[in-house]
């Protein structure tokens, strides 16, 4: 196909030229117009959709503000406390602020995706045809606690040092491979130079392109099949003479207007954290992370960052006691299944001979308490991913479902929090008891979604979006 490239009247301006210059060689205006111009969104968005383009957002000041910390960061255990304790605290003009924007950047990324998640719960923007969205989107989440994970450990200070320490001698209680596992992580005996080396590759360069890759996928795969509404109601079921869905609006303006709003407010508390209290009383930024690392003082009580502690919580509930209670969970989910489920015969068994397993190795003398912690630790992540197939409910959005169906959000919510607070906290026989009855309920609200979902009387959906202009 030969070369055309468009014609323009004499009197064009000079940047409606190089537009045309550059449409004719790369289709920037027709991506534009395809992922944000002229994509139909439902017309019916309330203030919960502002979260992923804040997560976006929150996205570039990290690259940014990243970019300009590894500008003068020392990847060498020797130097890397100081180097950012005093070169960049102290010695580089307006360096406190870039890391305190990127330590406030790190718990504002997870404040923000946690909230989009929660969204995707209310409205069932994980089912039919959003399934590949959600995958992408649990597959982003991964990659951002893995990037916090290593970019934990940087600053070299106690908590860093010793959080690191735990969290790769957990990778140890795997049976067989656990110890050389351990070792391969650390690239050494102990957390030591080689551990950040490699903890600093893999936080700068190796996460943040695969981050930015499934971002790029996420974003495809959303506008390829459309957005998801408060009503559940697919857009793209009515269509207008002009080809385009009647209950749909171009994002831009509309909602281009709405996300510049919502980064203002987000900027402006974003700023008054930053400024006011990036530490947040030791939770952004812990205390013991402004003393060196040092590997013959143990801190009193160690414990990740507050967005990794709902899962840290269930890690530490698992005890020799717990186990007892997970068998006896186990065994009357699979007695439930077989009562209950329609699956197939031989899916049902597959099932029971994994449970059986699982229980012959929580017997006393069999594997230990800290290997199943690990695995209820990963398990309560990976589940994330199976929502799509463990939500049955004839209704996406929660406006549709009974009313009671509220109350097992609210208390899974509850259960969550409290999961993450304890996390927090020294370990106490109290916050142990709490920790295991939240962690039987944050499982229970997954295993048992498939029949739960589907119980009660629902409200009839409507055809078409419900939406009051104002």
């Amino acid at each position: 196909m030969a070369f055309v490239e468009k014609k323009l009247p004499d009197d064009a301006s000079a940047a409606a030229k190089a537009l045309n210059w550059v449409d004719s060689r790369f289709p920037l205006t027709q991506l534009w117009n395809d992922q944000w111009g002229k994509y139909y969104a439902p017309k019916n968005f309330n203030f919960w959709y502002i979260f992923g383009s804040l997560a976006m957002l929150v996205l570039m000041i990290q690259i940014v503000t990243g970019i300009f910390l590894v500008m003068h960061y020392k990847p060498d255990a020797n130097l890397a406390f100081f180097s950012v304790e005093t070169t960049i605290m102290r010695d580089v003009p307006w360096g406190w602020l870039v890391r305190y924007m990127h330590s406030t950047g790190a718990s504002a990324f997870f404040i923000v995706v946690y909230l989009h998640m929660a969204r995707a719960l209310m409205y069932g923007s994980y089912r039919k045809p959003r399934e590949l969205i959600w995958l992408f989107g649990f597959a982003i989440f991964l990659c951002l606690m893995a990037e916090a994970f290593f970019g934990y450990l940087l600053p070299w200070g106690q908590m860093s040092y010793w959080g690191a320490q735990v969290i790769v001698n957990l990778f140890g209680a795997i049976p067989f491979i656990g110890p050389d596992l351990s070792l391969w992580i650390r690239g050494d005996y102990v957390v030591s130079d080689a551990t950040l080396n490699r903890f600093f590759s893999f936080h700068v360069i190796a996460i943040p392109l695969v981050l930015l890759g499934l971002v790029a996928a996420h974003l495809i795969a959303l506008h390829e099949v459309g957005s998801n509404n408060p009503d559940g109601v697919e857009i793209k079921d009515n269509i207008g003479e002009d080809g385009h869905p009647v209950d749909g609006i171009p994002s831009h303006p509309y909602y281009s207007t709405k996300d510049i709003f919502g980064a203002t407010v987000f900027l402006t508390l974003f700023s008054a954290v930053v400024f006011f209290a990036p530490e947040m009383g030791g939770f952004f930024l812990e205390y013991n992370n402004f003393i060196p690392a040092d590997s013959l003082k143990t801190p009193p009580h160690i414990a990740p960052t507050w967005y990794f502690t709902p899962f840290y919580s269930i890690l530490r509930a698992t005890t020799s006691e717990f186990l007892f209670v997970v068998q006896g969970g186990l065994a009357a989910y699979v007695a439930f299944i077989f009562v209950k489920s329609s699956l197939a015969k031989t899916i049902k068994t597959a099932i029971a001979a994994i449970a059986l397993v699982a229980i012959a190795g929580m017997m006393p003398g069999a594997l230990d308490a800290k290997f199943w912690g690990v695995v209820l630790f990963g398990g309560s992540v990976v589940i994330l991913a199976f929502l799509p197939w463990l939500d049955h409910s004839p209704a996406k959005s929660i406006r549709y479902r009974p009313s009671w169906h509220k109350l097992v959000y609210i208390v899974f919510a509850i259960a969550f929090v409290i999961l993450g607070y304890l996390g927090v906290q020294a370990p106490s026989p109290t916050g142990e008891r709490i920790s295991q009855v939240c962690a039987v309920i944050y499982y229970g609200f997954f295993l048992l979604m498939p029949w739960w979902s589907t119980a009660g009387t629902f409200k009839p959906v409507p055809k078409r979006v419900t939406f009051t202009p104002h």
